[in-house]
């Protein structure tokens, strides 16, 4: 499921940007990938409930190094990609 939700993450992000590229009300579209975003952590990590149920430390200890660093770095850059609309916007209205 978390796949499921990173894709359609990564896909609203685009249409974020291509709303904003043509001048169209982009809000929704950031709203909706920033949304999928946090739905992405969550559904992995109900993922990695089940290991510490089965109490599958080995695997735990293999996958949630990596992954926590993963989730970090996507998720700040998922928050910088769908706010840039925003920022450009307050920029051209600066000048």
């Amino acid at each position: 499921m978390w796949i499921i939700f990173g894709v359609i993450a990564i896909i609203t992000t685009f249409i974020n940007l291509f709303m904003y590229k043509a001048g169209k009300d982009y809000k929704l579209a950031m709203a909706m990938a920033l949304s999928f975003t946090a739905l992405t952590i969550c559904a992995d990590y109900s993922y990695l409930t089940r290991w510490v149920k089965v109490e599958d430390w080995a695997a735990l200890s293999d996958v949630i190094p990596g992954m926590a660093r993963a989730f970090w770095f996507l998720t700040i850059v998922s928050i910088l990609v769908n706010i840039a609309p925003i920022l450009l916007e307050r920029k051209g209205k600066k000048q």
